[in-house]
């Protein structure tokens, strides 16, 4: 078996009789392209379309580069659509919903688009820049929404990217692309700060899980801002871990993203009846394993199929490093209550994964085999390694001579469910 790490793979030595289960996704066959899979999502949206008029601005929202989503394939087929019932291309303008992460380069701008980049305007969304946002009001919870201009003073808006699990908002796409994607840095933070609970030192809110959208508050927040936007439509993607699209949803921006959603859980949810002393997860190579931040995703999921004290091995490059300089920086907290403190005085998305990080290096020994420096993956409370097979070495020092083990070659897109 080869798991990925970046642009390579490891092969796993691992005896059978210790293997409980290689925990993938089954993968249906598509009975037809990724184009006619798209095609006939859009279909749907035919009736909507058809009400756009000539010299409308239409904002298409699309991801950026730490979430591949086949956007060089539907982006094209989209605006293909658009032209047909007359919208111009210079009426037309793709808004990266970067969120608080970094702006995009050409080069990553290229991939997005595709064969589009250079005939259809591009920005990237700044989530700091007050002139290029705009107030929309309060959400129930008191939560202040400010969206990017552009997309909240656009005729039509369109959302796109790609449906998966979330590890406390349930699951991404839809709504996603307003808020986070769209939003201010405040925004995005009140939205997310909706994780914990309203009492001081309470913990996590229980509904914020992967998987979760009833009673979920982070989700809540997400779409009563996204409906201040009232988008036109959505397209999202459901892809195989191998990057390919299998599915596609297109229409109104609640219902299409919630039947996306029951869909990828039913796919990508393994259900299992014992939990293992030893998960090898592979977050499934670049660009899941980008930086520490997305590689979080197959840490917290893997961490789903390992018992209490047990030994997480995380396969994850990080090239990029964290995914942003204020990360690290939340790991002069040792102490779980003091860092929860602290995130409840100063809330910061970056510190709400990096609390979710300690709590699971404190209940569970990592190994991450990663470009991270040693010393700093130590202060994060885990034990480094270069290599899967020095990996295996440090986790079989701590392991019981009987130990059992899952591997998860795929851990950003498969949920290990106990039953």
């Amino acid at each position: 078996m080869e798991l990925r790490y970046g642009d390579i793979s490891f092969p796993l030595d691992l005896p059978p009789d210790k293997l409980l289960a290689a925990i993938r996704a089954v993968i249906p066959s598509p009975s037809c392209s990724p184009a006619a899979i798209i095609r006939t999502a859009l279909a749907g949206c035919d009736a909507v379309i058809s009400g756009f008029r000539p010299g409308e601005r239409v904002v298409i929202v699309t991801s950026d580069i730490t979430r591949y989503t086949g956007s060089e394939i539907y982006l094209l087929l989209l605006v293909e659509r658009l032209n047909a019932a007359g919208v111009r291309d210079q009426d037309m303008e793709i808004v990266v919903a970067l969120g608080i992460h970094r702006r995009q380069t050409e080069h990553e701008h290229r991939k997005i688009l595709g064969s589009l980049y250079g005939r259809i305007r591009v920005s990237d969304h700044d989530c700091d820049d007050p002139g290029k946002l705009v107030y929309l009001g309060k959400t129930s919870a008191g939560i202040e929404v400010e969206i990017n201009r552009k997309v909240a003073e656009a005729d039509r808006v369109i959302l796109t990217g790609t449906i998966g699990f979330h590890y406390f908002a349930g699951f991404g796409g839809g709504r996603k692309a307003i808020l986070p994607g769209s939003a201010s840095r405040k925004s995005c933070m009140a939205s997310h700060f909706a994780v914990l609970n309203p009492e001081a030192g309470s913990g996590k809110n229980p509904c914020a899980a992967t998987g979760v959208l009833d009673g979920n508050p982070v989700h809540g927040a997400m779409i009563e801002g996204c409906a201040m936007v009232n988008p036109a439509f959505i397209l999202n993607t459901v892809l195989a871990p191998d990057k390919r699209i299998i599915a596609a949803f297109a229409g109104d921006w609640r219902e299409k993203h919630l039947d996306g959603c029951r869909y990828y859980a039913e796919l990508f949810s393994y259900p299992i009846r014992e939990k293992a002393d030893l998960v090898v997860v592979s977050c499934g190579g670049f660009p899941k394993d980008i930086n520490f931040i997305q590689a979080h995703k197959s840490m917290e999921y893997g961490s789903q199929a390992l018992k209490e004290g047990g030994v997480l091995v995380l396969l994850a490059q990080c090239r990029d490093g964290y995914g942003n300089d204020t990360f690290f920086r939340w790991f002069r907290f040792k102490e779980l209550s003091a860092f929860e403190s602290a995130l409840r005085n100063n809330y910061e998305i970056n510190g709400q994964t990096a609390y979710s990080t300690l709590q699971k290096a404190q209940r569970f020994r990592v190994v991450l085999v990663s470009e991270l420096p040693p010393e700093e993956v130590e202060n994060m409370g885990m034990i480094p390694a270069a290599t899967l097979p020095e990996a295996l070495e440090k986790a079989a020092a701590m392991l019981p001579k009987d130990y059992k083990a899952y591997v998860i070659p795929e851990g950003g897109t498969v949920l290990p469910v106990p039953l």
